[in-house]
């Protein structure tokens, strides 16, 4: 059980990043070489779906608040804004839920019924399938196997100094919060979650994590 991994917090060392990062490229490299055949049939269905890119690219900040280039599948109508977005943001930070108390109530991470997804995108979602573009950022050194999902600016501006020491750490295709909960997690919720994993990481839980994925994007809400 991932929780029960958080009564034993380890000191992660050099040695731990280095294994960790070999782990990641290893993997990453045999998990991107594995999906191939499933990125490329889904590469074409989001191409026939709607119109516009296949991928969809957007800065996120990483390690050391450094942004970079995050990759995925394009679940929304090309063109759209992010005004949606922020305005979901701001109805966060009026209520107050953006502290690291994991019992913070308030609005869920995602919008519900967003009409800016397209029909694909919401089968991409479904079983986070868009994030599959992510093992090629894993393999580039931006983003690990596991670890807290890379914010957006505007997001990491919401953040309380406590919270952002998420950034001690990179990025992750899958982390905590994705198998405790995943986008039923409030914002609060989440920085609960992400704190707790960079305090107490190590490759056991690393490990753990990876195994209890599958499952938690299985059960994601569309």
């Amino acid at each position: 059980m991932v929780a029960a991994e958080l009564a034993r917090p380890e000191s992660p060392d050099s040695g731990y990043d280095l294994v960790k990062r070999a782990m990641d490229m290893v993997g990453g490299l045999f998990l991107v070489i594995l999906t191939l055949p499933i990125q490329l049939v889904l590469g074409l269905l989001v191409r026939l779906d709607s119109p516009g890119p296949v991928f969809f690219r957007q800065t996120r900040v990483g390690k050391n608040d450094r942004p970079f280039t995050m990759i995925k599948f394009r679940t929304m109508v090309d063109g759209v804004d992010d005004a949606p977005l922020l305005q979901h943001l701001a109805s966060m930070v009026e209520g107050g839920y953006l502290g690291p108390d994991r019992q913070a109530e308030g609005p869920h991470l995602w919008i519900d019924e967003d009409p800016r997804i397209t029909r694909m995108g919401r089968f991409l979602r479904r079983g986070s399938l868009d994030e599959l573009p992510n093992l090629l950022n894993v393999v580039r050194g931006h983003m690990s196997l596991v670890g807290p999902r890379p914010l957006v600016p505007a997001e990491v501006e919401l953040l309380d100094p406590e919270a952002r020491v998420r950034h001690k750490v990179r990025p992750g295709v899958t982390g905590l919060a994705q198998v405790m909960g995943g986008s039923k997690n409030t914002f609060g919720e989440r920085a609960y979650w992400d704190l707790q994993y960079v305090e107490h990481r190590s490759l056991l839980m690393d490990l753990r994590i990876l195994v209890k994925t599958p499952v938690a994007a299985v059960r994601r809400p569309g």
